[in-house]
């Protein structure tokens, strides 16, 4: 796993390097950046990059993981003041789309170059997603528990699957030609989610 800033190092130059390489893997790709190109942009010596990331695969898995730390934490917050399971949902919906949405780059990391990684994708289990994906189970069994959806659904796999249109709605928005807000899904994808395809369901 990625490297985590000890007391001797600066957090501020940690997070400056993430910034940094977000910046430059979204402009130029992964497989084009070197690390000299992420130091330059952050600032800083080729060889304090090193004190903090291991190569430059580290310091990729470490943009998603501190992405999906801040979002967790995001999302416990916003989500301890609320009772409504859907209502949870959409606000997950919500904070995960806007985040993206406000950050172009950190978007075309995420959907893109991510993918590009073999050792991302060997490591992909073992990432803050296992955790993010938990607190959407809780909020599906949360309503199960109320009443709201059927007590027979797969809790796992259906978080699986409301992340996986979370996620090609940003993927469909990275490549598409058309200028509209991401946020603008999030009210579709949670309708379709919970309401599912049938119409006696649908228009219950």
């Amino acid at each position: 796993m990625s490297a985590r800033p000890s007391t001797r190092r600066s957090p501020d130059k940690y997070n400056a390097i993430l910034r940094a390489a977000t910046k430059i893997f979204a402009r130029k790709g992964f497989f084009n950046s070197k690390v000299a190109d992420v130091a330059r942009e952050a600032n800083v010596a080729d060889g304090t990059v090193y004190l903090y990331f291991k190569n430059k695969d580290d310091i990729l898995i470490s943009i998603f993981n501190r992405t999906m730390e801040d979002a967790i934490a995001t999302g416990r917050h916003a989500l301890a003041v609320m009772s409504d399971p859907i209502a949870k949902l959409r606000q997950v919906a919500y904070l995960h789309l806007e985040r993206l949405g406000r950050d172009r780059n950190l978007a075309v990391v995420f959907q893109v170059e991510l993918r590009q990684s073999t050792k991302f994708m060997e490591q992909f289990s073992t990432t803050k997603l296992a955790e993010y994906l938990d607190m959407i189970r809780k909020i599906l069994e949360e309503g199960q528990r109320a009443g709201v959806f059927r007590t027979k659904l797969d809790t796992k796999m259906a978080a699986k699957v409301f992340f996986g249109a979370l996620d090609e709605m940003a993927t469909n928005w990275i490549l598409s030609r058309r200028t509209y807000r991401l946020v603008s899904t999030v009210d579709p994808v949670v309708e379709l989610f919970c309401t599912g395809l049938c119409p006696d369901r649908a228009e219950a």
